[in-house]
């Protein structure tokens, strides 16, 4: 075999079983591959505390399953956060089909529930805070998502998405200390001219091509490969795997 074809070879072998992993969560039969998305649950889950009861700060980050086929492969995620003493909670996320009819694809939303079924898929919460140290976050997280990039567009894969622009957030804010799974494809997107940057929790670094290939080294996230998009690795700090489609292994997501 000629050597110029070894290493193209090797790199479809690599992601033929790397889409292993998505091609399990598919044939798992827990993705609903048929309900029309206006007809899912939309209830919440109960991990929100109610505002009239937690009268301190909170900061959450949720994630969950993207609806139908794609689902297999990553998740949506979005942020939440309300002051002390606040009533509501003030939400923001990425929706690509608002960057397809020509609108504003970050989208800030009130809720006293943000921990609702994403149409259907149940929301996992990524990280949290409560108090003071969550109150003093908040100010940045504003001004983090004020200055996000890529506001009005929307790619699917590789990115910028959803998952881009919470990464971008917790980058800004590493005290946020946000370990994104796998699964969430396009939080290695750093844009077109940037090539090196802190591992969305803060704790590490990350060199990324595109978000199509890179590596991640970071405490909290361990030591996670790109391919194509496709996260691998293993986080010690979890004692975990990291693998594609399935996210976390233990763990959700």
């Amino acid at each position: 075999m000629s050597k110029w074809l070894r290493w193209p070879l090797r790199l479809l072998a690599l992601v033929g079983l790397l889409l292993l992993g998505p091609i399990g969560v598919l044939a798992s039969g827990k993705l609903d591959l048929d309900t029309p998305w206006h007809s899912r649950e939309r209830s919440a889950t109960g991990q929100a505390p109610d505002p009239a009861v937690e009268r301190r700060a909170v900061v959450q980050v949720y994630g969950a399953r993207i609806v139908r086929w794609r689902g297999a492969f990553g998740i949506h995620p979005w942020i939440a956060v309300k002051r002390a003493g606040a009533d509501s909670y003030t939400t923001w996320q990425i929706l690509g089909w608002r960057a397809r009819y020509g609108g504003d694809a970050l989208v800030q939303g009130e809720s006293t529930l943000p921990d609702t079924h994403w149409y259907g898929a149940y929301p996992r919460l990524l990280v949290e805070h409560r108090g003071p140290e969550a109150e003093a976050m908040i100010d940045r997280i504003e001004a983090a998502v004020a200055r996000y990039p890529w506001g009005h567009t929307y790619g699917l894969w590789p990115g910028p998405n959803s998952n881009t622009f919470v990464a971008w957030v917790a980058r800004e804010v590493p005290e946020l200390r946000l370990d994104l799974p796998p699964t969430a494809i396009g939080k290695d997107y750093l844009g077109p001219t940037q090539f090196v940057a802190h591992a969305p929790s803060g704790t590490g670094w990350q060199v990324s091509l595109l978000g199509l290939a890179g590596i991640t080294l970071a405490r909290d996230e361990g030591l996670e490969l790109n391919v194509l998009g496709l996260g691998f690795g293993v986080d010690v700090d979890d004692l975990a795997l990291r693998l594609p489609g399935v996210g976390k292994l233990p763990g959700p997501l």
